[in-house]
């Protein structure tokens, strides 16, 4: 294990540099595609999803340089290849678990990336640091006109855009916004987001999107339908509630270090000191000892760690990033192990 794998490139989304970083891990936006002559891709035969394949790599070639993605066929990855894209928010795990012709597409900083032949056929993200969908969803527009210019996508002018699950038909839009709430969780106050967003019609998932629990006090938020809003009325459904969120953590964060100081840096340390020591540790208990680190970097409890390192040790504690730094399929109990050398390795320096 080299700390070299650590200091690699990740994606831009993890730099911890944007707008309310501090609690807005990063802003997504993703749009749902599929072309015109060709049958879906849940009933679509392998000769089908090849030449959908194919077309979307022919298209992709001819971006504009600014807008460059480099493709990868699924079906030749290994299985820890296509776990690390998983943990990167690149594609989605049924993709990684589908067989036959699929492609998945990104670009150097992973703030560009589309994935051919999930449910759709084409999937468009853009993904960027802190709180900023409105300038995730300007480059998003200008990269889906880009590849529009090479593909027909199949339109009904009374329906939208036509997808393969109802809840995506009209934009195809699904804005994100990822949250790190470890005040509310602690405070009992979680429900509060739920309530708050069901209320207008948004969903509260986990750290993977639909049909994840929550982990390490992570939590995404996004639009639950598309057809009959436009793109704008979808970010603003987001916008108009986020920022109560976010300023209700912040509320709770220093009420917490006004009346319950020692105890928030007693919990703060002791994540420190288990990080530090432990020889074993799951990943369950590594998200949640690294999100009261990420706690105590916020708040300054920790001023020797930045939001960047944090969020790194996050994303390299995960299963799939631990096999791939000695490329080597692990079991559980050996992850543990060499989850617990990672992140000593790390804080040590």
């Amino acid at each position: 294990m080299s700390l070299g794998d650590f200091q690699q490139p990740v994606g831009e989304w993890l730099r911890g540099d944007g707008s309310d970083a501090d609690l807005v891990i990063s802003s997504r936006v993703r749009l749902a595609r599929n072309l015109t002559d060709v049958p879906f891709t849940t009933v679509a035969n392998d000769h089908q999803r090849s030449e959908v394949a194919d077309r979307i790599q022919n298209a992709i070639e001819g971006l504009q340089p600014g807008l460059a993605l480099k493709t990868q066929h699924l079906d030749e990855m290994d299985t820890i290849h296509r776990l690390v894209l998983v943990e990167r928010h690149l594609i989605s795990r049924e993709l990684a678990l589908a067989s036959g012709p699929r492609v998945v597409a990104y670009d150097d900083t992973e703030a560009y990336s589309l994935m051919g032949n999930e449910e759709d056929h084409l999937r468009l993200q853009v993904v960027k640091s802190g709180y900023c969908l409105e300038q995730a969803w300007q480059e998003m527009d200008q990269l889906e006109k880009s590849i529009d210019e090479e593909l027909q996508f199949a339109f009904d002018q009374q329906f939208g855009y036509l997808t393969a699950c109802p809840t995506n038909v009209g934009t195809g839009l699904r804005a994100s916004v990822m949250l790190h709430l470890p005040a509310m969780v602690i405070t009992g106050q979680i429900e509060e987001v739920t309530r708050a967003a069901t209320k207008i019609h948004l969903a509260v998932r986990g750290l993977f999107g639909e049909g994840t629990e929550a982990q390490g006090d992570f939590f995404q938020i996004s639009n639950q339908r598309t057809l009959g809003l436009s793109e704008q009325e979808i970010l603003q459904k987001i916008d108009s509630v986020l920022p109560n969120i976010l300023r209700y953590e912040r509320k709770l964060r220093e009420e917490l270090l006004d009346r319950r100081r020692e105890r928030i840096e007693d919990k703060v340390g002791r994540a420190y000191g288990i990080l530090s020591h432990a020889r074993v540790i799951t990943s369950k208990e590594a998200l949640e000892q690294l999100s009261l680190i990420r706690l105590g970097v916020a708040v300054s409890i920790l001023p020797d760690l930045t939001m960047e390192q944090v969020n790194r040790m996050f994303l390299f504690s995960q299963p799939g990033h631990l096999q791939a730094i000695g490329n080597e399929e692990l079991s559980s109990e050996d992850r543990d192990l060499k989850r617990a050398a990672l992140l000593r390795q790390i804080l040590a320096e």
